[in-house]
Protein backbone atom coordinates (compact mmCIF):
# COMPACT_ATOMS: atom_id res chain seq x y z
CA UNK A 1 0.00 0.00 0.00
CA UNK A 2 1.14 3.32 -1.16
CA UNK A 3 1.21 6.65 -2.17
CA UNK A 4 2.96 7.58 -6.12
CA UNK A 5 3.17 11.48 -6.38
CA UNK A 6 3.53 11.14 -9.93
CA UNK A 7 4.47 14.41 -12.34
CA UNK A 8 3.12 14.65 -15.56
CA UNK A 9 3.32 17.09 -18.95
CA UNK A 10 2.78 20.79 -17.89
CA UNK A 11 1.46 21.23 -21.91
CA UNK A 12 4.00 18.81 -24.68
CA UNK A 13 2.94 15.15 -24.25
CA UNK A 14 6.41 13.90 -25.39
CA UNK A 15 7.57 15.17 -21.49
CA UNK A 16 5.74 12.02 -20.23
CA UNK A 17 8.63 9.92 -18.28
CA UNK A 18 8.31 6.42 -19.08
CA UNK A 19 8.32 5.54 -15.42
CA UNK A 20 5.37 7.66 -14.85
CA UNK A 21 3.13 5.81 -17.77
CA UNK A 22 4.44 2.71 -16.10
CA UNK A 23 3.34 4.05 -12.37
CA UNK A 24 0.45 4.96 -13.54
CA UNK A 25 -0.55 2.00 -15.25
CA UNK A 26 0.26 -0.61 -12.18
CA UNK A 27 -1.87 1.54 -9.36
CA UNK A 28 -5.15 0.50 -8.46
CA UNK A 29 -6.50 3.65 -8.76
CA UNK A 30 -5.52 7.84 -9.92
CA UNK A 31 -6.80 10.32 -7.44
CA UNK A 32 -6.76 13.61 -9.91
CA UNK A 33 -7.57 17.32 -9.97
CA UNK A 34 -9.83 17.03 -12.93
CA UNK A 35 -10.54 13.72 -14.12
CA UNK A 36 -11.60 14.83 -17.49
CA UNK A 37 -7.96 16.32 -18.19
CA UNK A 38 -6.53 13.02 -16.37
CA UNK A 39 -8.70 10.72 -18.69
CA UNK A 40 -7.41 12.71 -22.08
CA UNK A 41 -3.83 11.75 -20.96
CA UNK A 42 -4.33 8.21 -20.16
CA UNK A 43 -6.10 7.63 -22.95
CA UNK A 44 -3.20 9.17 -25.09
CA UNK A 45 -0.88 6.29 -23.38
CA UNK A 46 -3.99 3.75 -23.43
CA UNK A 47 -3.90 3.15 -19.59
CA UNK A 48 -7.10 2.70 -18.26
CA UNK A 49 -7.72 2.92 -14.40
CA UNK A 50 -10.41 3.67 -12.25
CA UNK A 51 -10.55 7.76 -11.30
CA UNK A 52 -11.10 9.79 -8.40
CA UNK A 53 -11.50 13.38 -8.39
CA UNK A 54 -9.84 15.06 -5.60
CA UNK A 55 -9.74 18.93 -5.75
CA UNK A 56 -9.83 21.85 -3.19
CA UNK A 57 -13.36 21.42 -2.78
CA UNK A 58 -13.76 17.84 -1.56
CA UNK A 59 -10.32 17.29 -0.12
CA UNK A 60 -11.20 16.71 3.25
CA UNK A 61 -14.11 13.93 1.97
CA UNK A 62 -12.31 12.95 -0.38
CA UNK A 63 -9.19 12.66 1.14
CA UNK A 64 -9.93 10.48 4.43
CA UNK A 65 -11.36 8.05 1.47
CA UNK A 66 -8.44 7.40 -0.50
CA UNK A 67 -6.55 7.21 2.58
CA UNK A 68 -8.87 4.50 3.71
CA UNK A 69 -8.41 2.80 0.35
CA UNK A 70 -4.84 2.64 0.70
CA UNK A 71 -4.68 1.16 4.02
CA UNK A 72 -7.29 -1.76 2.94
CA UNK A 73 -4.25 -2.41 0.71
CA UNK A 74 -4.64 -0.55 -2.52
CA UNK A 75 -1.92 1.36 -4.34
CA UNK A 76 -3.23 5.23 -5.40
CA UNK A 77 -1.08 7.33 -7.86
CA UNK A 78 -2.18 11.57 -7.33
CA UNK A 79 -1.49 13.40 -10.11
CA UNK A 80 -2.25 17.06 -10.89
CA UNK A 81 -3.84 18.87 -14.21
CA UNK A 82 -0.13 19.71 -15.33
CA UNK A 83 3.27 19.13 -13.62
CA UNK A 84 3.90 18.36 -10.28
CA UNK A 85 1.17 17.60 -7.77
CA UNK A 86 1.55 19.08 -4.15
CA UNK A 87 2.90 22.15 -5.44
CA UNK A 88 0.11 24.84 -4.90
CA UNK A 89 -1.82 22.38 -5.52
CA UNK A 90 -4.21 20.60 -3.36
CA UNK A 91 -2.29 17.08 -3.20
CA UNK A 92 0.03 18.79 -0.16
CA UNK A 93 -3.06 17.65 2.23
CA UNK A 94 -3.04 13.95 1.18
CA UNK A 95 0.62 13.50 1.64
CA UNK A 96 0.03 15.22 5.50
CA UNK A 97 -2.53 12.38 5.67
CA UNK A 98 0.02 9.74 4.21
CA UNK A 99 2.33 11.32 6.91
CA UNK A 100 -0.03 11.10 9.95
CA UNK A 101 -1.37 7.51 8.85
CA UNK A 102 2.07 5.92 8.18
CA UNK A 103 1.39 5.69 4.91
CA UNK A 104 4.43 5.30 2.32
CA UNK A 105 4.95 7.89 -0.80
CA UNK A 106 6.54 7.54 -3.55
CA UNK A 107 7.47 10.35 -6.00
CA UNK A 108 7.84 10.15 -9.57
CA UNK A 109 9.00 13.74 -10.72
CA UNK A 110 7.98 14.89 -13.54
CA UNK A 111 8.08 18.82 -15.40
CA UNK A 112 7.94 21.64 -12.96
CA UNK A 113 6.38 24.89 -14.16
CA UNK A 114 8.48 26.88 -11.57
CA UNK A 115 11.57 25.15 -12.18
CA UNK A 116 11.39 25.95 -16.04
CA UNK A 117 10.70 29.03 -15.61
CA UNK A 118 13.78 30.20 -13.05
CA UNK A 119 15.74 27.79 -15.80
CA UNK A 120 15.02 30.04 -18.46
CA UNK A 121 14.36 33.25 -16.36
CA UNK A 122 18.10 34.87 -16.51
CA UNK A 123 18.05 36.00 -13.42
CA UNK A 124 19.66 34.35 -10.27
CA UNK A 125 18.60 30.77 -9.64
CA UNK A 126 21.06 29.76 -6.14
CA UNK A 127 18.26 31.45 -4.18
CA UNK A 128 14.68 31.96 -4.98
CA UNK A 129 11.23 31.60 -3.18
CA UNK A 130 7.71 30.17 -4.59
CA UNK A 131 5.09 32.29 -3.62
CA UNK A 132 2.42 31.19 -5.69
CA UNK A 133 -0.49 32.50 -6.64
CA UNK A 134 -1.21 36.09 -4.90
CA UNK A 135 -4.75 36.81 -3.57
CA UNK A 136 -7.46 38.35 -5.43
CA UNK A 137 -8.19 40.52 -2.25
CA UNK A 138 -6.26 44.26 -2.80
CA UNK A 139 -5.41 44.77 0.64
CA UNK A 140 -4.36 40.90 0.94
CA UNK A 141 -2.02 41.03 -2.08
CA UNK A 142 -0.35 44.29 -0.97
CA UNK A 143 0.05 42.79 2.27
CA UNK A 144 1.64 40.04 0.52
CA UNK A 145 4.03 41.97 -1.66
CA UNK A 146 4.82 44.04 1.28
CA UNK A 147 6.02 41.28 3.30
CA UNK A 148 8.57 40.32 0.74
CA UNK A 149 9.85 43.08 -0.88
CA UNK A 150 13.33 42.86 0.68
CA UNK A 151 13.66 39.27 0.45
CA UNK A 152 17.13 38.91 -1.92
CA UNK A 153 16.20 35.88 -3.48
CA UNK A 154 14.49 35.63 -6.55
CA UNK A 155 10.72 35.36 -6.62
CA UNK A 156 8.51 33.18 -8.29
CA UNK A 157 4.66 33.95 -8.86
CA UNK A 158 2.22 32.05 -10.73
CA UNK A 159 -0.23 34.49 -12.32
CA UNK A 160 -3.82 34.20 -14.66
CA UNK A 161 -3.81 36.46 -17.79
CA UNK A 162 -7.06 38.28 -16.64
CA UNK A 163 -5.40 39.57 -13.45
CA UNK A 164 -1.57 39.94 -14.85
CA UNK A 165 -1.77 43.87 -15.69
CA UNK A 166 -3.23 44.63 -12.06
CA UNK A 167 -0.64 42.04 -10.42
CA UNK A 168 2.17 43.68 -12.35
CA UNK A 169 0.85 47.29 -11.27
CA UNK A 170 0.64 46.32 -8.19
CA UNK A 171 4.43 44.74 -7.99
CA UNK A 172 6.11 47.83 -9.51
CA UNK A 173 4.11 50.16 -6.94
CA UNK A 174 5.44 47.66 -3.78
CA UNK A 175 8.96 46.33 -5.42
CA UNK A 176 9.80 49.42 -7.83
CA UNK A 177 11.03 48.47 -11.05
CA UNK A 178 12.99 45.80 -10.99
CA UNK A 179 13.57 42.91 -13.81
CA UNK A 180 10.86 40.51 -14.51
CA UNK A 181 10.87 37.50 -16.87
CA UNK A 182 7.04 36.35 -17.61
CA UNK A 183 7.03 32.90 -19.07
CA UNK A 184 3.54 31.30 -20.92
CA UNK A 185 2.77 28.49 -22.03
CA UNK A 186 6.12 26.69 -21.12
CA UNK A 187 6.71 23.19 -23.84
CA UNK A 188 4.05 24.70 -25.80
CA UNK A 189 3.78 25.25 -29.67
CA UNK A 190 3.36 28.97 -28.62
CA UNK A 191 5.89 29.25 -25.44
CA UNK A 192 6.76 32.60 -24.60
CA UNK A 193 9.46 34.25 -22.02
CA UNK A 194 9.37 37.97 -22.11
CA UNK A 195 12.59 39.59 -19.76
CA UNK A 196 11.97 43.10 -19.39
CA UNK A 197 11.46 44.99 -16.11
CA UNK A 198 8.28 45.72 -14.29
CA UNK A 199 7.81 49.25 -16.07
CA UNK A 200 8.49 47.37 -19.31
CA UNK A 201 5.96 44.50 -18.96
CA UNK A 202 2.77 46.83 -17.33
CA UNK A 203 3.04 48.83 -20.98
CA UNK A 204 3.52 45.84 -23.02
CA UNK A 205 0.54 44.38 -21.11
CA UNK A 206 -1.64 47.41 -20.95
CA UNK A 207 -1.29 47.52 -25.11
CA UNK A 208 -1.72 43.79 -25.42
CA UNK A 209 -4.23 41.72 -24.07
CA UNK A 210 -2.08 38.59 -21.84
CA UNK A 211 -3.26 34.88 -23.34
CA UNK A 212 -2.28 31.95 -21.28
CA UNK A 213 -1.07 31.04 -18.11
CA UNK A 214 2.02 32.96 -16.85
CA UNK A 215 4.56 32.21 -14.63
CA UNK A 216 6.12 35.29 -13.13
CA UNK A 217 10.21 35.34 -12.54
CA UNK A 218 11.12 38.70 -10.61
CA UNK A 219 14.34 39.74 -9.42
CA UNK A 220 15.57 39.50 -5.90
CA UNK A 221 15.80 43.05 -3.64
CA UNK A 222 19.07 44.62 -3.69
CA UNK A 223 20.93 43.63 -0.02
CA UNK A 224 21.26 46.46 1.94
CA UNK A 225 24.80 48.41 2.58
CA UNK A 226 24.47 48.04 6.40
CA UNK A 227 23.43 44.24 5.58
CA UNK A 228 26.39 43.55 3.75
CA UNK A 229 28.41 40.63 4.89
CA UNK A 230 32.10 40.99 7.16
CA UNK A 231 35.00 39.36 5.97
CA UNK A 232 34.91 37.70 8.93
CA UNK A 233 31.53 36.28 8.95
CA UNK A 234 31.99 35.40 4.74
CA UNK A 235 34.87 33.44 6.12
CA UNK A 236 32.85 31.46 9.19
CA UNK A 237 30.58 30.68 6.35
CA UNK A 238 33.22 29.45 4.12
CA UNK A 239 34.72 27.20 7.51
CA UNK A 240 30.90 25.78 7.71
CA UNK A 241 30.79 25.11 3.48
CA UNK A 242 34.02 23.53 2.98
CA UNK A 243 33.30 20.62 5.09
CA UNK A 244 30.64 19.25 2.78
CA UNK A 245 31.35 20.53 -0.29
CA UNK A 246 35.24 21.25 -0.39
CA UNK A 247 37.08 24.86 -0.04
CA UNK A 248 37.22 25.70 -3.75
CA UNK A 249 33.44 25.73 -3.70
CA UNK A 250 33.10 27.06 -0.58
CA UNK A 251 34.75 30.60 -1.36
CA UNK A 252 32.92 30.54 -4.86
CA UNK A 253 29.45 30.38 -3.05
CA UNK A 254 30.41 32.82 -0.77
CA UNK A 255 32.09 34.95 -3.00
CA UNK A 256 28.64 35.63 -4.83
CA UNK A 257 26.46 35.90 -1.87
CA UNK A 258 29.10 38.48 -0.38
CA UNK A 259 30.52 40.41 -2.83
CA UNK A 260 33.96 39.84 -1.37
CA UNK A 261 36.92 38.38 -3.65
CA UNK A 262 37.20 34.90 -4.12
CA UNK A 263 40.56 35.25 -4.03
CA UNK A 264 40.53 37.41 -0.54
CA UNK A 265 38.21 34.30 0.48
CA UNK A 266 41.00 31.37 0.15
CA UNK A 267 43.54 33.03 0.84
CA UNK A 268 42.49 33.35 4.24
CA UNK A 269 42.41 29.20 4.61
CA UNK A 270 46.65 29.45 2.68
CA UNK A 271 48.41 32.04 4.58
Amino acid sequence: MKLYIVGTPIGNLGDMSPRAVKTLEEVDFIAAEDTRVTLKLLNHFGIKKPLVSYYEHNIRQRGQMIIDRILSGENCAIVTDAGMPCISDPGEDLVRLCAENNIPTEVVPGPSAVISALASSGLVTSRFAFEGFLSTNKKNRFEHLESIKDDTRTLIFYEAPHKLIYTLRDMLDVFGDRKISLARELTKLHEEIVRTTLSGAVEKYTQTSPKGEFVLVIEGAQKKEDDKMTLEEAIKLVEQLREEKGLSFACKEVAKISGINKRELYSAFNE
